[in-house]
């Protein structure tokens, strides 16, 4: 340490007097702060880092919420009138499995196609046989 004080006064030796000036040892502290400044200086930076980080996560969210929802296709849309129209047609109520063969349907896409209409259409087991269902116009 004695040889650092020793070099700061040498180098300020080659300055013309004017411009010496007092250069702070390496053992004086640069600043001081105290802990509740530290604590808050160390606050700020962390909301500056997560705040960009919330935003991004709100929007991620915004668009799965947007993916989630999906609004039914016309072709749906089009199988559901179909689907109406046959029932009106039969007096408003048909065997589901012939429902579905009328309208060319696998079974996977006419349940889907049932459980988007479950507001309009009733489904049942049919009195006759127990494990047919019936399907009732509402």
């Amino acid at each position: 340490m004695l040889r650092d004080s020793v070099a700061t006064e040498s180098i300020c030796s080659f300055l013309p007097t004017g411009q010496q000036a007092d250069v702070p040892s390496s053992e004086e502290p640069i600043f001081v702060l105290t802990g509740s400044q530290l604590q808050e200086i160390i606050s700020r930076a962390i909301q500056e880092a997560t705040e960009p980080l919330y935003r991004e996560i709100a929007y991620d969210r915004q668009r799965i919420a947007k993916l989630e929802h999906r609004e039914p296709q016309p072709l749906q849309k089009d199988r559901g009138e179909i689907l109406r129209a046959l029932l009106v047609a039969n007096g408003g109520k048909m065997l589901a499995k012939d429902a579905r063969q009328k309208m060319r349907l696998d079974e996977a896409t006419f349940s889907v196609l049932l459980s988007k209409m479950i507001d309009e259409i009733e489904k049942r087991p049919y009195h006759l046989n127990k494990s047919a269902n019936i399907l009732i116009l509402r």
